[in-house]
């Protein structure tokens, strides 16, 4: 079976992306946390900014506040999160992310758990979600730097063209 991908050649020509990287996890601080300090390679390594990364503690209350700040106050086109998307009890970013955010985007949470599979069974434990607040992209990725690298793969392609669409831009750009 053959599926699209999208053009990213270096032709295509990509917005410079301000992204907000949150951590999400009761035993990591910022110098333990290898897979946002990932995420935050991977994002410069396409010439996008990352304007925050921080870690918070897996309370909803907090992860919805970072969440909110993010988009709101710091402007971030696309605000990922990092952990809390398992099956642990104290997994909560995904409620964290629907408490304040409007729209799903399921496609990318979907391709993320897609992607995972064909690597290994224990994605299709992943609850990720992918929603909008307003013209911000909320995407819940994982917190092993593994499992967020993978994640990272299967969709940083689409990222760009959905915050053209977010902004009005339309297919066009």
């Amino acid at each position: 079976m053959s599926t699209a991908t999208p053009d990213t050649s270096a032709s295509h020509q990509r917005p410079a992306l301000r992204i907000a990287v949150i951590t999400c996890s009761d035993t990591r601080g910022i110098r333990e946390d290898t897979a946002g300090a990932a995420l935050e390679d991977l994002i410069r390594a396409e010439g996008w900014e990352v304007i925050d990364r921080l870690v918070v503690r897996d309370e909803r209350t907090l992860i919805s506040s970072a969440i909110i700040r993010a988009a709101d106050d710091l402007d971030a086109d696309i605000i990922i999160t990092c952990g809390g998307s398992g099956l642990s009890l104290r997994d909560v970013t995904p409620e964290a992310t629907r408490d304040v955010c409007e729209r799903e985007v399921p496609g990318i949470a979907e391709a993320m758990r897609a992607y995972s599979l064909t690597i290994t069974p224990y994605a299709m434990l992943s609850r990720a979600l992918c929603m909008q607040r307003g013209r911000h992209l909320v995407i819940n990725f994982p917190g092993s730097e593994k499992a967020a690298r993978e994640n990272w793969e299967g969709v940083k392609a689409v990222l760009p063209h959905a915050v053209s669409m977010m902004a009005g831009e339309g297919h066009g750009k």
